[in-house]
């Protein structure tokens, strides 16, 4: 009797085991107790993924014999293709290879723009490097975008939804940058373009008494204007916002001459527009504790050397609110900006996004830089000072439209050939995607996984930590033991009862 029941009992679970494989296959359910959901899909993938209309392709590529921490990051990157397969309904399929497995497939996968990268592998308690290949390349038909490198730790979802929502669109909205009044182009902003030319048409936009702007414009960015904006001119910006368009603006109020060590005030309208919705950008210059330094040249006897020296003129702003323009960020380096304040009314809705340290402070145009200066905290008598802000409203006409406002108008400009601060870039591509998109992506593109060092902890957190390290897998297996032995000793005593059997 007892070795019948023994044998239904596996053939259930066996079925059981059976069944559950076979729904594995069309529902995936995972657990996220991360933080920030990493592990997640957001609702922004999912649509993208319901909304396809031809099948995609993703190859994979991953080197074999790769260290643990890089074998993580192809397992969490399987696990992404499971669950995008799963919620694409058949629409997408994977599949992973070895690019080493052999010369030919190696070469091929070169030739379609994934290169290998040097790892460092620990091996017989030497340290050597490796070469492995993390990457993949996701088509669509004839159309394929390629993702390089993979790499741990970065924002995978963002990279993969986005090269799939690129070979899917079919009409990309247009975001005009302004020119005609000393703003710069396109190549000088390259890492926005790169940022922007994935979802959107990143193009160069004049206004003339002759021309209107096109109405596939979606946006229009106005990044620091040097020269004065005609009247006509802003009447047509008006006209845009009055439509239900956004325009983002980065403007500076102030300028710094570091050669002459002196700084003054710049008028070019934009302020005086601004202010007509509320916005008033101080002619002023914020001063921060956090900041850059600059390098200057000092004389020591005989020897002219060069040192590097804070300066406050450059804030590194690490305070952000909780919104879509400022989500992920962690660290935005300014130049001469200004405090930012709004003086309109409860009609619209305004929403500062960035802000100085709790020791910072500005100071008035026109101001002489003294590179040499010793600055103590009485220099900082503010805090959590805005230097970026939301406007929402109805800010002309009847529909409601959006403004960002970034009081300096450097702040995503680089050097041509020189990269800027990536969340510099994410700034303003955060930016246009608020006031463009309704995707979602927008939250995707600064999600990794955050750096939590120990180091940083309280020592009482430290030492908890520690010992519950230690601590807790012994006292589970004691535990067990316990269990298993109290579990016994009940059976024992169950079997000399007289009317067991």
């Amino acid at each position: 009797m007892k070795a019948k029941s023994f044998y239904t009992t596996a053939i259930l679970i066996t079925a059981i085991l059976i069944i559950l494989n076979l729904v594995s296959d069309q529902f995936f359910v995972r657990l996220d107790f991360t933080e920030d959901k990493q592990y997640t899909l957001s609702k922004a993938t999912k649509d993208i993924l319901k909304e396809l209309e031809e099948p995609v392709t993703i190859k994979a590529y991953f080197s074999k014999d790769l260290p643990p921490s890089i074998v993580k990051t192809r397992k969490d990157f399987l696990d992404m293709l499971v669950e995008y397969a799963s919620i694409s309904k058949g629409m997408l399929v994977y599949e992973f290879n070895d690019p080493g497995k052999d010369p030919e497939t190696e070469q091929k996968v070169m030739q379609e723009g994934i290169q290998p990268v040097m790892i460092n592998v620990r091996e017989k308690d030497q340290m050597k490097q490796q070469k492995a290949y993390l990457g993949a390349i996701v088509s669509m038909g004839e159309k394929k975008e390629v993702l390089p490198f993979i790499q741990p730790g970065a924002a995978m979802e963002y990279d993969l939804s986005t090269a799939i929502k690129k070979l899917s669109v079919k009409d990309k909205p247009v975001v005009g940058l302004l020119q005609g009044h000393g703003e710069p182009g396109l190549r000088d902003l390259q890492q926005v373009y790169q940022g922007l030319s994935v979802l959107y048409n990143f193009e160069p936009v004049t206004l003339t008494d002759s021309t209107t702007i096109p109405d596939n414009m979606k946006t229009i960015a106005i990044i620091r204007p040097a020269d004065s904006i005609p009247v006509d001119q802003l009447k047509q910006l008006d006209d845009f916002l009055a439509s239900g368009r956004g325009i983002f603006v980065a403007l500076n109020r102030v300028k710094g001459d570091l050669q002459n060590a002196y700084g003054t005030t710049l008028n070019t309208g934009l302020e005086t527009w601004l202010a007509n919705k509320g916005i008033q950008v101080e002619p002023d210059f914020v001063v921060d504790a956090q900041c850059g330094s600059v390098t200057v040249q000092q004389q020591q006897g005989m020897f002219r050397f060069s040192s590097n020296v804070n300066f406050p003129y450059l804030p590194i702003i690490h305070s952000f609110a909780k919104h879509p323009v400022s989500e992920g960020l962690e660290s935005v380096i300014l130049q001469f900006a200004s405090s930012i304040s709004y003086t309109g009314d409860t009609s619209k809705t305004y929403t500062p996004v960035a802000f100085t340290s709790d020791k910072s402070g500005s100071l008035r145009a026109p101001q002489y830089f003294n590179i040499q200066k010793k600055w103590g905290n009485a220099d900082f008598p503010k805090k959590s000072i805005p230097v970026a802000a939301v406007l929402q409203g109805k800010l002309v006409g009847n529909q409601i439209s959006k403004m960002v406002i970034v009081s300096d108008g450097d702040f995503p400009i680089g050097p041509q050939g020189q990269q800027i601060n990536p969340d510099n870039a994410n700034l303003m591509v955060n930016g246009i995607d608020f006031l463009s998109d309704d995707t979602g992506l927008i939250s995707l593109r600064t999600r990794a996984v955050t750096s939590r060092p120990i180091k940083d902890l309280e020592d009482g957190t430290k030492t908890l930590l520690k010992y519950l390290n230690f601590l807790l897998p012994i006292l589970l297996v004691i535990f067990y033991g316990l269990f298993r032995f109290q579990k016994s000793r009940n059976t024992r005593a169950k079997r000399l009862e007289e009317n067991y059997f």
